[in-house]
């Protein structure tokens, strides 16, 4: 019977990192959009893209541990203001501005969190003086485009847990 208990408990665990970590891969995927839309030079889909990270922020996320559940409340209305503010202009200036606060504090909650599925890679610009996240080594510098496309280095490496 302990076996059996101790078996379901496990397979518990298993299910809900699993559930929260796909919740915050739709979060981190849908970052990303916004980043290559910005690395695309595309003021229009990176406004779209960011209505969609608004929403996949909205999304709740069940399971966390209390220490994960703060670091989140801690910077879910930061990212949701950023998120929101790429998403009511076309001004591609404004929205890198406002990608530079979302990229820090993305990076602080996913540093936190250790709950991303895939490995991902924040770059630095130094030009810029400002980080990104990216699903990729390869440097696509999102606050210049095709100007310096890539100019960056990789400054940490987030690894995914499966």
């Amino acid at each position: 019977m302990k076996k059996i208990f101790l078996c379901l408990i496990l397979v518990l665990s298993v299910v809900m990192t699993k559930a929260q970590s796909t919740a915050i891969d739709k979060v981190t995927a849908a970052y990303i959009d916004v980043k290559n839309a910005l690395v695309a030079n595309n003021a229009t889909l990176a406004k779209s893209r960011s209505a969609e990270l608004v929403a996949a922020l909205s999304t709740p996320v069940k399971g966390l541990q209390p220490a994960q559940q703060k670091l989140w409340a801690t910077y879910i209305n930061k990212l949701k203001s950023d998120s929101r503010h790429i998403s009511q202009t076309t001004m591609i200036d404004q929205q890198r501005q406002y990608f530079e606060s979302l990229s820090k504090n993305m990076y602080s909650l996913l540093s936190g969190l250790k709950l991303n599925g895939t490995t991902v890679y924040q770059q630095y610009c130094p030009m810029k003086k400002a980080a990104w996240l990216s699903e990729s080594e390869d440097i696509r510098n999102p606050y210049y485009g095709d100007d310096m496309l890539e100019c960056g280095k990789i400054t940490a490496t987030l690894k995914g847990v499966k």
